[in-house]
């Protein structure tokens, strides 16, 4: 992610005073208070513990050293940034603040609060009871957000959180200001600091880091005047910094805090990503060369042919099936004598069975009369010799030839003696006469 930010610093003695009477501050910033830019991506906050020897040392070693860690690795952009890399910051601190031990009874310490912007968010981190907020305006202090607050490393939170006070019981407490963790020299434990990422960053959003002096009273400590002063309503970020200064002056301790307005967020990565998506797109709504008809054409015409070529081979199978089921099924008619009806389904002419020849389509051609000695005989068609047998059945039905009117004969000579021959007895006169 790339920020643009507008970046504003508090720091006031308040009430506190040193042994001598003088004000006395023991909170620690960097950049240090007054020096921040709106360059600066690495905000540090650290508050020195009353009451013991050096607070102030204690802050501002913490500080120099987090900040020359970090720095040290190239981290002074919105480039990359690890956990390991803020291990290796506060390692450097602790060692830092052995170095700076004077040997004191009571051991120097501070407070730390930490707000790093890099690349994918921002990384926030603390011990003690300093505080880091994360705050989306809205137009009004009801429509204001805290989007994130850090949990107090303190007695009293640790009380609140097993049910033994309230919150309203914790802000009169006389141990609100007993901290459970902190930095100091030569500890056998060193602390670990919470921590919390977060990508949700927009243009407005505020951060805001302050030592617990900022808290006094109610209304900050429980975020209601937090949410009217960073709201639309607060005014101008300018107008937002002297309404917390003029809030705060009176507070019994010192305090300081930095007001980090995010002004705009931009992410290369989906800058990049939407550059691309609006080249294709762009490139998609060109004009494309529109396909020749006859290219366009051709694959049609393929699916046209092999369709009909499928269909083709469908209708030949169809037709060879019932050409083969015709022939294979032969009927005979029912009336058929049971011995006409085994020849035909065997299949097997005999010689001592008639031939049935079904009738002629065409018809027959005259036939000339022949004479014998008996005279003319009136002709008959070849196949008459089989017409005296019993067992003619009958042809399948046919369209008959048209009747051919019959030639007329002469009458016989036996007729004229008054005795008329039938054909069957010309036939077989015929007959005899030829052998």
């Amino acid at each position: 992610m790339k920020y643009r930010l507008k970046v504003y610093s508090i720091q006031e003695f308040g009430q506190r005073k040193d042994s001598l009477g003088n004000p006395h501050q023991e909170d620690s910033l960097f950049p240090a208070f007054g020096k921040q830019t709106d360059s600066d991506r690495l905000f540090i906050l650290c508050d020195g513990m009353g009451g013991h020897d050096a607070g102030e040392v204690a802050s501002a070693t913490v500080c120099e050293a987090m900040s020359s860690s970090i720095l040290a690795d190239g981290h002074d952009t919105e480039g990359k940034f690890t956990e390991a890399d803020f291990d290796n910051a506060l390692k450097a601190a602790f060692e830092a603040l052995d170095t700076k031990d004077s040997g004191a009874e009571k051991k120097m310490g501070t407070t730390m609060a930490f707000l790093k912007l890099y690349d994918e968010g921002a990384f926030i981190a603390h011990i003690g009871d300093s505080r880091v907020y994360h705050i989306r305006p809205g137009k009004t202090g009801e429509d204001t957000r805290i989007l994130h607050e850090t949990s107090d490393h303190s007695l009293v939170n640790d009380l609140i959180k097993i049910g033994e006070l309230t919150r309203e019981e914790a802000r009169h407490s006389k141990q609100k200001n007993v901290i459970t963790r902190a930095m100091q020299p030569y500890m056998e434990r060193r602390p670990k600091a919470d921590v919390y990422r977060t990508s949700d960053i927009k243009g407005g959003d505020y951060f805001y880091l302050c030592s617990d002096g900022m808290l006094e009273q109610d209304e900050m400590e429980d975020g209601s005047s937090l949410r009217n002063i960073f709201s639309e309503q607060g005014g101008t970020d300018e107008n937002k910094v002297e309404i917390l200064r003029s809030v705060t002056e009176d507070n019994r301790d010192n305090h300081t805090a930095f007001i980090v307005h995010i002004l705009e967020v931009t992410d290369p990565i989906a800058v990049k990503r939407e550059e691309k998506f609006t080249a294709i797109v762009e490139d998609d709504n060109k004009a494309k060369p529109v396909a020749s008809p006859k290219r366009s054409m051709r694959p049609m015409v393929v699916r046209f042919l092999i369709a009909a070529f499928a269909v083709a081979l469908l209708l030949v199978g169809i037709n060879f099936l019932i050409n083969s089921c015709s022939s294979d099924d032969k009927k005979v008619p029912a009336d058929f004598p049971e011995s006409v009806h085994q020849d035909y389904k065997e299949e097997k002419p005999t010689s001592a069975k008639p031939t049935i020849t079904p009738a002629p389509t065409a018809a027959p051609e005259t036939a000339q009369p022949e004479v014998t000695d008996a005279g003319p005989v009136r002709p008959t068609p070849s196949s008459a010799t089989s017409t005296s047998t019993s067992t003619q059945t009958e042809s399948a039905p046919s369209k008959p030839a048209p009747e051919e009117p019959k030639p007329t004969l002469p009458k016989p000579a036996s007729e004229e003696g008054g005795t008329v021959n039938s054909d069957q007895q010309n036939i077989q006169d015929l007959i005899n006469g030829k052998q």
